[in-house]
């Protein structure tokens, strides 16, 4: 049983979003939804997630939307290193703290700022050690920075661990647009 979840997926900048209030933002947090609400019914505990700007603060504000239907559940988000959001838009920081305002936990690998990137290696390792399987948005028709997470998880399964990988991709998005289209031509 998934108790603790990882959950990572593309920056919004890799998918060409700028803003959530792009209009492919409600379909991806929809399909995210619908995926998380399986796991917690399955018995999901905790999300873990990293505090990214994209899939991840999309996935924080979804987990924190669901307390109130399912109050066992609950966000964690360590950050890589400290301050992470320093050179961040403003309006991206108000949104990324207004969501680690409502995690039930928050704290970084790195207790040091950007250093190098080895403290986002260290940090993809450290997650996957401490949860028991990931959920990530990717796809690999579309390199990004998901790829990092998902070679480290790889890796930590071939080495004789059980780490189960679940994978959302575009053609899920897809599926969900066209779903949520036709709802709304019958309606």
């Amino acid at each position: 049983m998934l108790k603790v979840m990882a959950v990572s997926g593309y920056k919004a900048h890799e998918l060409g979003i700028f803003s959530n209030k792009h209009e492919a933002v409600p379909y991806i947090k929809g399909v995210m939804k619908r995926r998380l609400i399986a796991l917690i019914e399955e018995g999901l505990e905790w999300v873990v997630i990293g505090g990214q700007l994209g899939v991840e603060l999309w996935t924080g504000e979804i987990v924190n939307e669901l307390k109130a239907y399912y109050p066992e559940i609950k966000l964690a988000i360590l950050t890589p290193f400290q301050d992470q959001e320093t050179r961040w838009k403003e309006p991206s920081q108000e949104y990324y703290h207004e969501v680690l305002s409502k995690a039930d936990f928050v704290d970084s690998v790195s207790k040091r700022p950007y250093e190098s990137p080895r403290q986002l290696q260290a940090h993809n390792q450290f997650i996957i050690e401490k949860t028991d399987g990931l959920l990530l948005f990717y796809d690999s028709e579309q390199q990004g920075s998901p790829e990092y997470y998902l070679q480290s998880a790889l890796k930590y399964h071939e080495a004789g661990n059980e780490y189960p990988i679940l994978s959302i991709s575009f053609f899920d998005v897809n599926d969900y647009i066209e779903e949520a289209n036709q709802s709304d031509w019958t309606t």
